[in-house]
């Protein structure tokens, strides 16, 4: 019969064991929540900040956060109401113009094959079929779509509202957070939520800088070159740009299959400026506003974002950064700095020379 202890280890080994699969099995279903929180303390920091600063002015701070919010809403609807109106209208002429780029398609994708046109159309129309005549499969997809925007639109409604009465009063949240460490620990603990509160400010500033500058970059490029819909590619492009690096390469595929069916020529251009205004974006953007304001190395941030969209799957893609600097900064604060700070104490340690000692060489009991 194995010793007590063995049988210790191997019950702790199974518990744990038991305990990880479970712990990947809630994972994965409390992926969405854990990002609509992390979306909701994120959206609560400017809220928060807004709230303090005009409470030197002897603003309460229930109608600070709330000027706050109304003031963001405003602005955002004040971009939107710009840009709607003729992206709504270039986005009907689009639709409207789907059949003859698809015809355009099926003939420059027919040349560079070297396959008739005809072929093409036949193997898009078969695949069409493949839904059409199973309708489940695309009504399904396209109900869960509907369900998906309606449920979008009723959690951000939640989280803006959550977001303002933690920006009115965080002390409670702040305070129940570091009653869970150490009163010796409490001091770090708040250092890391400052951090972090820093690094998330200037996320969204960089954010906001990043979807201006290749917004208006785009717009201004595919409106040099002719291509129609300027403003729509240019949006969805700008959009996407949450998703560091990687957004500009999904905004260019539809903008260069639409050039494609104009001229090859068009395409080229376009894919040009595409990566023209990535380049702009990896080099300038990125590592002087998102890198330096949320302090994380721009090649980390190309990482981490394939990394945490595996792990959080797409919808972990639009706050990639916010958790890059999450991780970086409790991996500095919970072991880079206190294993410094050993290191510090033992290299004093042992550099520590006793008074009353002195070289070998200096005693005169060693002779000469």
């Amino acid at each position: 019969m194995p010793p007590f202890s063995q049988l210790h280890v191997v019950y702790r080994g199974v518990l744990l064991a038991a305990g990880l699969l479970v712990f990947g099995l809630l994972f994965q279903e409390l992926v969405t929540l854990l990002v609509a929180i992390l979306v909701t303390v994120i959206l609560s920091i400017p809220l928060s900040s807004a709230a303090t600063y005009l409470e030197r002015y002897k603003v309460p701070r229930a109608v600070g956060a709330l000027a706050a919010l109304l003031f963001g809403i405003a602005v955002f609807a004040g971009v939107i109401a710009l840009i709607i109106p003729p992206f709504v209208e270039q986005t009907e002429e689009f639709v409207d113009s789907v059949p003859d780029v698809v015809t355009e398609l099926e003939e420059r994708i027919g040349e560079i094959v070297n396959v008739d046109p005809s072929e093409v159309g036949r193997e898009a129309q078969n695949f069409l079929e493949s839904y059409t005549e199973d309708p489940e499969t695309l009504i399904g997809p396209l109900t869960s779509l509907g369900l998906s925007i309606a449920g979008i639109l009723a959690a951000l409604v939640f989280m803006l509202i959550t977001a303002y009465y933690i920006a009115v009063r965080p002390e409670p949240l702040i305070d129940g957070v570091l009653s869970l460490f150490p009163p010796e620990r409490r001091d770090a603990a708040a250092r890391v939520i400052e951090r972090l509160r820093r690094a998330w400010i200037g996320w969204l500033h960089g954010v906001a800088a990043d979807m201006l500058v290749t917004g208006s970059l785009l717009y201004l490029g595919l409106t040099l070159i002719g291509l129609d819909f300027a403003i729509f590619f240019a949006v969805f492009s700008a959009l996407l740009v949450v998703i560091p690096y990687f957004g500009a390469v999904l905004g260019a595929i539809p903008v260069t299959l639409f050039a494609l069916a104009d001229s090859p020529t068009k395409a080229l251009l376009a894919l040009g400026i595409y990566i023209i205004v990535q380049q702009i974006e990896g080099n300038v953007i990125i590592p002087l506003i998102m890198a330096q304001r949320v302090k994380l190395h721009p090649a980390l941030i190309a990482i981490g974002v394939i990394l945490v969209g595996q792990l959080f799957g797409f919808i972990g893609l639009f706050v990639a950064v916010p958790i890059l600097s999450a991780i970086v900064i409790l991996v500095q604060e919970l072991w880079v700095k206190p294993m410094e700070e050993d290191r510090g104490v033992m290299r004093a340690d042992e550099l520590e020379i006793p008074a009353h000692a002195g070289p070998p060489d200096a005693n005169p009991a060693n002779g000469p």
